[in-house]
């Protein structure tokens, strides 16, 4: 699949949800859906032969570091840009544009987004379309 066919399946599935969204703010959704997952992915980590890694937040300030774990040598963490405020920033601006609501799954197995005309439930997020 492209990502214009993803896009207009997403607006379809949105369409069906009640919302009518344009593709930019569609695919705006979509590409935020990739940031998060991706986001996700790294907070749970990942290693190779020499190091393994993961995405820490600072407990006082919140700010995101790259933590490096090598296997033969001291660990170190360096700053990284917050792609997940930022993402989460414009997920809540086209939310807000569309009188929708959203969900934010910080699981990586499954999606990290779900949008809806209704409100959402953290025990019932399911029924929203997933993105």
């Amino acid at each position: 699949m492209t990502a214009r066919s993803e896009t207009y399946d997403l607006m379809r599935d949105l369409n069906r949800d009640g919302l009518d969204v344009s593709f930019e703010d569609a695919n705006t959704l979509r590409r935020a859906q990739i940031t998060l997952h991706r986001w996700a992915e790294l907070e749970c980590g990942g290693s190779d032969n020499f190091k393994s890694w993961a995405i820490e937040r600072d407990e006082i300030t919140g700010k995101p570091f790259m933590g490096m774990y090598p296997y033969d040598r001291p660990s170190y963490r360096y700053a990284i840009p917050d792609r997940e405020a930022g993402a989460l920033k414009r997920v809540a601006a086209i939310c807000a544009k569309y009188g929708a609501y959203f969900y934010h799954q910080t699981d990586p197995r499954g999606s990290a987004l779900r949008i809806s005309s209704r409100p959402i439930s953290e025990n019932d997020y399911t029924r929203a379309v997933a993105v």
